[in-house]
């Protein structure tokens, strides 16, 4: 297992702290993937924008533009149905128009309802395993040449709070996250020493966001902190202070 650590409430972002670096966030039209491609275009970085709805990520590209940003990138696909060929190519269509990955936030996910493993089939444990697992893992795969030949890169996979606490009716996305730690701690191990690829598992805690409203749809908004309340972690991870910090369980609140 990783070891987990605490982030501080507060950090002290240098203004453009991303400049100059081309970031990924896939899921990047809500939630915790949405503020972060947000925050990231603010400090600089030319933002790749993944998503599967096309409206979607039409309108998060318009609104970024508008900022005192550079101009992101959209690559459109389904992970629920992507190849290895397709994630290649998804690396491969960056480094043509872009030269270079300096980090990936995992922002993606597959939610289904809750309910006992005793009602749950294949099909619904395949579908979050290849969205929540396999693909940021073969995404990271096809990036890792650009990741390894960047100055200083940061990949960020997201967890939950129920992968480290299991309970009732949390499967499979819980068990499927909870994956993530023993997936980064051996990719980390992998990667030559010293390296300037640092690889985390990141909990973001209770935030009011859309999963959020799935899986507790009678809490009020205000009950949780909002996604934006993370974009300064979101920012210190993908930028050169959090540098050496590697293969941990970093825990937003």
């Amino acid at each position: 297992m990783l070891d987990a650590i605490h982030l501080p409430p507060n950090y002290t972002v240098k203004p453009k702290s991303l400049e100059g670096r081309v970031i990924v966030v896939t899921g990047a039209t809500a939630g915790l993937g949405r503020a972060a491609a947000i925050a990231f275009a603010s400090a600089g970085a030319t933002v790749v924008l993944h998503g599967r709805n096309q409206a979607k990520l039409d309108a998060l590209y318009d609104l970024i533009e508008a900022l005192p940003a550079p101009q992101p990138a959209i690559m459109q696909l389904d992970f629920l149905k992507a190849t290895q060929a397709e994630l290649d190519a998804f690396a491969q269509a960056i480094e043509a128009k872009l030269g270079r990955i300096d980090g990936i936030f995992h922002g993606a996910s597959h939610f289904s309802p809750l309910m006992p493993l005793a009602m749950q089939n294949l099909d619904i444990w395949l579908q979050h395993s290849r969205v929540n697992l396999a693909v940021p893992a073969a995404l990271t795969k096809a990036c890792l040449p650009m990741l390894l030949a960047a100055p200083d890169a940061s990949v960020i996979f997201l967890t939950e709070t129920h992968a480290l606490m299991p309970t009732a009716y949390w499967a499979p996305f819980a068990p499927v996250k909870s994956s993530l730690d023993s997936m980064v701690a051996t990719w980390q191990s992998e990667l030559p020493k010293p390296c300037n690829l640092r690889l985390n598992v990141l909990l973001p805690g209770p935030i009011s966001s859309p999963f959020r409203g799935k899986t507790h749809p009678g809490e009020a908004q205000t009950a949780t902190p909002n996604v934006d309340s993370l974009c300064p972690a979101f920012l210190f991870l993908m930028g050169e202070d959090s540098a050496g910090l590697a293969a941990k369980v970093l825990h937003c609140t």
